[in-house]
């Protein structure tokens, strides 16, 4: 079983995915994804959203890492991808299943399942740009509005030359409300024959383990799950039997603060935190009551003194 851990707009970045690895339990990551338009992005943005290129495209546990590229243009997602390959991308990863209606309406993400011909060519292109020896792979959820072009979908993200498929078991307009239809999922390992990986509402061990039989994968993707309980992947592959208590999860919002303190303003940062708590707050009752703290704060000092209070060390 491989688990790979997915990005989340705006809190499952670069930092995130520095602390989340370092609780361990993850086989490979991918990136935020990076917009592409009509250009050639200079290399720095490719190093603002993935500065893992700079140690061999690892976080700092060792775990490899995708960039994720969005956009509509074969030509140049396949120049973009081409670029990114050149400063030592592990993999390129092609967003087919954001379902923000920003970037649909920019034919974007989630819209392209309404043209399975494009996707083949988007893939095609990019595959071709690309060495060999980098893995290409695609996400997808099951559709735009219904399920009826999900499996022509993935064959044409196989036959465009797609190594692996990441399924997101909703359609755009599912959004991420419950339940996820995993069953969809192995209806669409029926028709290719390249791997699939399980994505999609798995919040807890048993998830997983329902998630597995359903779909028939091996392979799942974790990522809101992943942030409500940081030990989520260790738990799911039984290297633990029970979660962080809540003292060492303070300690991780610690270090994610020392994390996000070089590149972002106080107000930002306390943002950030916020968001995690909320996220935490599924399994773990004192985050809730520590939102209620948290979202008081107002300057630095006050804030650092809250976490400071507690060991920075990854206690895992």
């Amino acid at each position: 079983m491989r688990i790979l851990l997915a990005p989340m707009e705006g809190l499952l970045d670069f930092r995130l995915r520095d602390i989340l690895t370092q609780v361990g339990g993850y086989d490979e990551c991918v990136s935020e994804f990076i917009r592409v338009n009509d250009t050639l992005l200079p290399s720095h943005r490719f190093y603002r959203y993935v500065p893992e290129l700079y140690e061999g495209c690892r976080t700092k546990s060792g775990v490899p890492v995708k960039v994720q590229l969005l956009g509509s243009d074969p030509n140049c997602m396949a120049e973009n991808a081409s670029k990114v390959a050149s400063l030592g991308a592990y993999g390129i990863d092609i967003n087919f299943g954001c379902p923000a209606p920003t970037v649909n309406r920019n034919r974007g993400g989630a819209a392209l399942l309404k043209e399975p011909d494009l996707m083949f060519t988007i893939v095609k292109t990019i595959r071709s740009a690309v060495p060999k020896t980098i893995p290409v792979t695609a996400k997808m959820r099951l559709g735009y509005e219904s399920t009826e072009q999900a499996l022509v979908c993935a064959k044409a993200l196989e036959e465009g030359g797609a190594e692996e498929i990441v399924v997101h078991a909703r359609t755009k307009t599912d959004g991420y409300k419950p339940p996820a239809y995993w069953d969809w999922i192995h209806k669409i390992r029926s028709v290719v024959e390249v791997p699939v990986v399980a994505n999609g509402e798995i919040w807890t061990v048993e998830d997983a383990k329902r998630c597995r039989e359903v779909s028939g994968c091996t392979d799942i993707m974790i990522g809101r799950g992943a942030v409500a309980n940081p030990m989520l992947a260790l738990l799911i592959r039984g290297n633990k039997n029970q979660n962080l208590a809540w003292e060492e999860i303070k300690g991780i919002l610690f270090q994610y603060w020392r994390n996000l303190e070089p590149s972002m303003e106080t107000k930002s940062r306390i943002g950030r935190i916020k968001q995690w708590l909320h996220y935490l707050s599924l399994q773990y009752p004192e985050a809730k009551e520590e939102f209620e703290t948290v979202k008081r704060f107002t300057n630095l000092e006050t804030f650092e003194k809250y976490l400071g209070s507690t060991s920075p060390t990854l206690a895992v």
